[in-house]
């Protein structure tokens, strides 16, 4: 189990922020708030769901586990959402392996306690089924993007959702991280990162990586960064946005 984090943190989940103060006091009074950890696995595919687990800091990616052992994100999961959507939409339980990418901290909310906000708090669940319906298309554009954008687009755009969820420019990133959440080949991933560096866009050493030209980064991105962004700005929640957002 990962370590519970005791005494002041910031709360920076987008979800949680964006409900009635008296929901969010009640939110934070019964969350658990520990460390995700760089290859945490959160949950299990197809394990029975405990806890909706909101980020604070940091990158769950929701894996496709192939049997010759690839594998490939689906979507990814920060700071402006939660794992536990099968939950809201009314299965119990977890349609992916979900995996940490960038270390952070979340709450972990048990179900009994999120079904009494909810029953309690309606605007949990709007708030909740916004984040739902942003999600969707953040899948639907992540398959566009797969199919039809360059792996050096698709690694910017990677890049770029992960430093939007961290509080620092830098933060712990492996190259055979990227390559598994993408389903490129390590030697593939290994180039982007040396072209990008050779670019002033970012530097990295030992698991550790700086975006040092974000404005350099996001022009090598494709449209599918911003399209994404909007997303969670046009689902009618922009709360859910991060502060630098448009």
């Amino acid at each position: 189990m990962a370590t519970e984090i005791r005494g002041d943190f910031d709360t920076r989940n987008k979800v949680i922020q964006s409900v009635r103060p008296d929901a969010v006091r009640f939110l934070e009074s019964r969350s658990i708030v520990r460390r995700l950890s760089q290859g945490q696995l959160v949950y299990a595919e197809a394990e029975l769901f405990t806890h909706a687990i909101f980020p604070h800091e940091g990158v769950i990616s929701l894996m496709a586990q192939m049997q010759d052992g690839r594998s490939v994100e689906k979507v990814s999961v920060g700071n402006e959402g939660f794992i536990g959507i099968s939950f809201i939409l009314g299965g119990g339980k977890a349609i992916s392996a979900s995996v940490v990418q960038v270390p952070g901290y979340a709450s972990w909310i048990s179900i009994e306690d999120l079904d009494q906000a909810i029953a309690e708090y309606p605007c949990v669940r709007d708030a909740m089924m916004e984040y739902a319906k942003s999600l969707t298309l953040q899948l639907m554009e992540s398959v566009a993007c797969n199919s039809l954008h360059r792996a050096e687009q698709r690694v910017s755009r990677w890049l770029l959702n992960a430093h939007d969820r961290v509080q620092s420019d830098t933060f712990q990133l492996t190259q055979e991280a990227i390559s598994k959440v993408l389903g490129l080949r390590r030697a593939t991933v290994s180039s982007i990162c040396t072209a990008l560096k050779d670019q002033g866009a970012i530097t990295y050493s030992r698991g550790s990586l700086t975006i040092t030209d974000r404005k350099l980064l996001e022009s090598n991105a494709c449209e599918c960064y911003e399209r994404i962004r909007l997303s969670f700005k046009n689902s009618g929640n922009s709360r859910i946005l991060g502060p630098d957002s448009p």
